[in-house]
């Protein structure tokens, strides 16, 4: 289609909004009724030619006595979906009362088929029918939509009834779903605060879509193929992925399709990605779009796919699906759960402060094991994912096992500003579990924080964006494993590390003639007991060592504990107790894998010669992993030399002399 011809549609529909609800909605409500408006008038548009053909099938299964009659009228309309309402949307603009006008609208939408009547309920459209008949602005609306001006019938407007000139042309699936994407942009534009929490930019999609397909598209075959987000929003990331597929199957001459699924919880969101589904004409794509919480509601529990792309939520609260999931330290969901070969649960439950590893575990919980491909995965996470939580922690765990199964292929730093809603640094994981040979056991981190071009004017917060030559760059880098000053490949055990705890005996020096608090024991014959039992102690015994003393005294562990704060202090030189650690001289470790030698050679080699007496208490290690591109992209800012910094302050003395002896003459003048 026309860019201009789009252009012109998409002006005309956001038009309609200043013309008609500027003094009814606050701006940012126009979407409530010009989205869901839009999807109507265009699947009115479709259905326009099989009307008839729709009400005659409909009097018959009337008169046959036959109720389940969907499938039969959508058969009869040429569509997955169907209206049987004796109206047109064209036949409602004249209507001289706003009560028959609000019967008859209403007739029409009851008129819908099943999968349309959910879309208008997550839209909530009914509710804004009172507040326009209210207003008189509903016939308006209606005149708009089934202007003549615009076209948004599949069918091309004539000049004339001979059908040789052109007005305006028809729009085609793919035409009208990109009008309607183009619409959901800007309304998500002049709503900021929204537009990062279900639309992620579209230069960022393309180069999610590159990631998961270029690598292996020599490899697509004549197949059918599937595509997966967990958290679809309106289903951008999805039609982007379907268009690159088939893009590339076209260049290698395949023939491919390809199916796809999502998941979204927000009612209108989804609405709109369904919608957009349906607009597009692809009935039984707009079925695979789940309602709900893929966390703690899995649309797609049992099914797997072959690629995969999701921008998920970040620090955003997971505490009620994790209430719903049973609570938070009993989930035992085998997508966030995994086994060690010793058979050791592995928990990978993130703190429910953020849950944005739990989609990618979602993710690689539905990667396909059994075909040459597997699975490619795409994801978009803040810095969180990469290293908070310690070792042993959820998300530890989680980075412990997708990095230990060889799932990650790559980590890409994007720059800054890049969405909407805000200005922190995001970065895409690339998940593979067939990863080609040279990829195997390793991880190739990209630093492209500084490959932006700076747009003309902001968006919200996003002030630059990933040019296609911009792309293209980064994914010569991610083809080439190139190693640079922004690329570098590590093997696995590069990010993982031992947290050990490190324990000095605990030393006290015995003073057994200090005094003891009368309070200290509840009855007065317990503390004269205790006292009884200290001077028992046989003479010569080395009353000062506290391990000695407490077994002289023979005096309950329960007793010991209650007096030992008044009568013992910790001494260095003293003798260390029997198996108690000093609290306060406990000390945590990091050791990394690829340390030389492992734990004890860092005991040997870093703790021992300093403190002779420490030891590790084995109990407490944990394995911890995390990625950090401070640690290997870092570069300090190069300091001047005191040489020029010198030159500089005598420069500006010499400049100051000068104004000085001005200022001074003047004076004396």
């Amino acid at each position: 289609m026309d860019n201009q011809i789009h252009n012109q549609i998409v002006s005309f529909i956001w038009g309609i909004a200043d013309d008609c609800l500027r003094d009814v909605y606050v701006r940012g409500k126009y979407r409530d009724v010009i989205l869901p408006m839009t999807v109507i008038r265009r699947l009115d548009a479709v259905l326009e030619d099989t009307k008839q053909q729709v009400m005659d099938m409909k009097a018959k299964l009337d008169a046959a006595g036959i109720t389940n009659q969907t499938e039969a009228l959508c058969v009869a309309a040429g569509q997955a979906f169907c209206n049987t309402s004796p109206f047109r949307l064209r036949d409602l603009t004249a209507r001289a009362k706003q009560q028959q006008l609000k019967a008859d609208f209403t007739a029409y939408l009851d008129g819908f088929s099943p999968n349309v009547q959910e879309i208008l309920q997550k839209f909530q459209f009914r509710n804004q029918i009172d507040t326009m008949i209210e207003a008189d602005i509903l016939g308006a609306v209606i005149e708009k939509f089934v202007s003549k001006e615009i076209n948004l019938s599949p069918n091309p407007v004539y000049t004339d009834d001979s059908k040789t000139e052109i007005k305006l042309p028809g729009l085609d699936n793919h035409a009208m779903g990109t009008i309607f994407e183009e619409l959901i942009r800007k309304f998500n534009e002049a709503n900021n605060e929204e537009a990062g929490e279900h639309y992620t930019p579209r230069d960022v999609v393309e180069l999610m879509a590159d990631l998961i397909f270029v690598p292996i598209k020599d490899q697509i075959k004549d197949a059918t193929y599937s595509c997966y987000d967990g958290a679809c929003g309106t289903g951008g990331m999805l039609t982007v992925a379907q268009d690159r597929l088939l893009g590339l199957a076209e260049e290698t001459g395949k023939q491919v399709s390809i199916h796809l699924f999502g998941q979204e919880v927000q009612p209108e969101t989804y609405a709109i990605c369904k919608a957009d589904m349906l607009l597009k004409g692809d009935g039984k794509q707009a079925e695979h779009i789940s309602y709900g919480s893929t966390l703690s509601m899995d649309g797609n529990a049992t099914r797997q796919f072959d690629f995969m792309l999701s921008n998920p939520p970040y620090g955003k609260t997971w505490k009620v699906d994790a209430e719903k999931m049973g609570g938070k330290k009993d989930i035992l969901d085998s997508r966030f759960n995994a086994y060690l070969e010793d058979g050791t649960q592995l928990a990978m439950i993130p703190r429910v402060s953020d849950g944005q590893l739990l989609f990618l575990l979602n993710n690689a919980a539905k990667m396909k094991t059994d075909t040459p491909l597997g699975s490619r995965i795409a994801e978009v996470h803040n810095g969180s994912s990469l290293f908070t939580g310690d070792a042993g922690s959820g998300e530890s765990n989680a980075r412990r096992y997708l990095i230990e199964s060889d799932l990650v292929e790559a980590v890409i730093a994007l720059p800054e500003k890049m969405f909407y809603n805000t200005g922190i640094g995001t970065y895409i994981w690339v998940l593979s579990n067939k990863k080609e040979e040279r990829r195997k056991g390793k991880i190739q981190l990209i630093d492209a924080t500084a490959m932006k071009s700076p747009l003309r004017k902001n968006m919200g917060e996003k002030n630059c964006e990933l040019t296609p030559e911009l792309r293209d760059e980064i994914m010569r880098i991610f083809m080439e494993m190139e190693e640079s000053s922004v690329s570098r490949v590590f093997d696995n055990r590069e990010f993982g590390y031992w947290s050990i705890t490190v324990e000095r005996p605990l030393r006290l020096r015995v003073y057994p003639d200090r005094t003891i608090p009368a309070d200290t024991f509840k009855k007065a014959e317990e503390l004269e007991q205790v006292q009884k039992a200290i001077r028992s102690v046989p003479a010569g015994t080395p009353t000062d060592d506290w391990t000695v003393f407490s077994k002289a005294t023979k005096l309950k562990a329960a007793a010991l504990k209650k007096i030992r704060p008044f009568i013992t202090e910790k001494d260095p030189m003293a003798q260390p107790v029997d198996g108690e650690p000093d609290t306060d001289l406990r000390d945590t470790e990091m050791i990394p894998f690829t340390y030389e030698g492992g734990i004890d050679a860092f005991m040997k080699n870093e703790v021992l010669p300093y403190a002779p007496d420490a030891w590790v208490d084995e109990k407490k290690t944990q394995i911890g992993y995390e990625l950090s591109f401070t640690k290997y992209f870092y570069q300090p800012v190069q300091l001047r030399s005191m040489e020029e910094i010198v030159n500089d302050l005598k420069k500006l003395e010499s400049e100051t002399d000068g104004m000085l002896a001005e200022i001074l003459g003047g004076v004396e003048q």
